[in-house]
């Protein structure tokens, strides 16, 4: 079966930050950032995210593109005769279908409100009662919930069965362009708002005291786990991307790229979020309460809010959608490379296995809502855990250590691929860094998850 490549550089760049940009990037970046000192965190968020983030990313990106494979099968293609790392592919696999039994449920959220901030169901000097009780009515409604989110796989299996120019590169390219478009208006708009300032203070601006607060030791920490998770490594999410790749640029400049376009939208998050909260007099949370409760509140109080809402809830389903996407896309390659299913097929095989393996999600808001499983936490928590806390560190640990250990793929090998093409490279000096120093940071991260 004849591979696909991307048609252009700007869309595999673009198809990769999708998959990168997520709900955590509004939900959580912006949050994080203002209780751990502003522009402090930030400082620290971007050192990591450049030394920790962009060098696991280009070992995913090196996998995919010198083996031209899938997860289990890049792995089959470049480790040595006898050994066992594609089993890691197999994890990989099952961390994306974990994702998206929960994923798929937050992002028919994001549609759902998308819609109803566009029919008129938050109107202006709406109570804060009332604006709370349309995402509690939405969350009792099995019915509903299972509507929202069958809505978003049906639409990112029908983008996936066009193929990769066509669908995810074609749709991505449109959809990511509004994006930043969209995040670009709303950002300015709050920005302008009466009281802006003080928001944008507590949100950039470095604050020595919160860091006395807060301890020097937990922003630091905060931000290495920020900048590590916001990248969706460890489950070959850019393994993928990376087997459709030409090699024309390098890796580490392809890869700074991915992360700086991360990285804006994470911070533009804030300047919608904080400016427009501190505005009308509300304290910004993080989570879900954030999007679905307080935002709403703010929006509901503002001129021309129903405009406001709608948009930004276009953003945030385009900003959700376009990690279901490459997600899928991953799952349907996989499909196709182990199984020799052609695409079509593979999409309704697992439209059929997400739709389902979606369920417990769904169910556990109403009719499961006694259900919990890991430490308490609900059924969505618990997978979310899952993914975070172990599919996610683990995964990059293993990809680390595959490709810069002589057990694995090797260093040189890694290097040589990673420097191909035109752009920034990586020097071989950073071998010692790369195969010691790294692998105590990510154990960090798994600990401090686990605890």
């Amino acid at each position: 079966m004849k591979r696909e490549s991307f048609k252009s550089r700007l869309g595999f760049i673009l198809v990769s930050a999708g998959c990168a940009i997520g709900i955590g990037n509004v939900w959580r970046f912006p949050y994080v950032v203002g209780e751990n000192g502003g522009g402090l965190f930030v400082l620290f968020y971007l050192i990591f995210l450049f030394c920790m983030g962009v060098p696991v990313m280009t070992m995913e990106l090196a996998v995919g593109r010198a083996s031209r494979k899938s997860a289990v099968h890049a792995y089959k293609a470049l480790e040595k005769p006898g050994s066992k790392w594609h089993i890691h592919g197999w994890f990989c696999i099952l961390g994306c279908y974990m994702l998206m039994m929960y994923y798929t449920t937050v992002s028919g959220w994001m549609m759902a409100y998308f819609f109803k901030f566009a029919a008129g169901v938050f109107p202006q000097g709406m109570s804060s009662e009332n604006v709370s009780s349309v995402f509690g009515n939405l969350l009792s409604s099995p019915s509903e919930m299972a509507g929202w989110m069958a809505v978003t796989v049906l639409l990112g299996f029908l983008v996936c069965s066009r193929g990769l120019q066509a669908g995810v590169e074609k749709i991505s390219k449109v959809m990511m362009l509004i994006l930043f478009g969209l995040i670009l208006v709303l950002a300015i708009h709050s920005c302008m708002l009466p009281g802006a300032k003080e928001g944008i203070s507590f949100y950039l601006i470095p604050s020595l005291d919160k860091v006395k607060d807060v301890g020097l030791g937990k922003v630091i920490t905060a931000a290495m786990n920020q900048s590590f998770f916001t990248l969706s490594l460890g489950i070959a999410a850019m393994e993928i991307f990376g087997s459709y790749m030409d090699k024309e640029h390098t890796l580490p400049g392809e890869a700074v790229r991915i992360s700086l376009l991360d990285t804006f939208v994470a911070i533009m998050a804030g300047l919608i979020i904080f400016p427009a909260c501190f505005s009308f007099g509300v304290h910004p949370d993080a989570g879900p309460s954030l999007i679905f409760d307080t935002l709403p509140n703010v929006f509901v109080n503002m001129g021309g809010g129903r405009i406001w809402g709608t948009l930004f809830f276009l953003f945030m389903t385009f900003a959700s959608f376009s990690t279901v996407m490459a997600v899928f896309e991953n799952i349907i390659s996989f499909w196709a490379d182990t199984f020799g299913v052609e695409r079509k097929k593979a999409v309704l095989i697992n439209g059929v296995i997400i739709l389902i393996a979606s369920l417990p999600c769904v169910f556990g808001y109403n009719i499961w809502s006694n259900l919990h499983i890991i430490g308490g936490r609900d059924v969505l928590d618990s997978e979310d855990f899952i993914v975070s806390n172990l599919l996610l560190p683990i995964g990059s640990l293993i990809y680390l250590l595959f490709c810069v250990t002589k057990f694995g793929w090797g260093f040189d090998k890694y290097l040589e691929e990673c420097n191909q093409g035109e752009g920034l490279r990586f020097p071989r000096m950073l071998k010692p860094y790369f195969q010691y120093i790294l692998p105590i940071l990510i154990i960090i991260i798994i600990i401090q998850g686990l605890i």
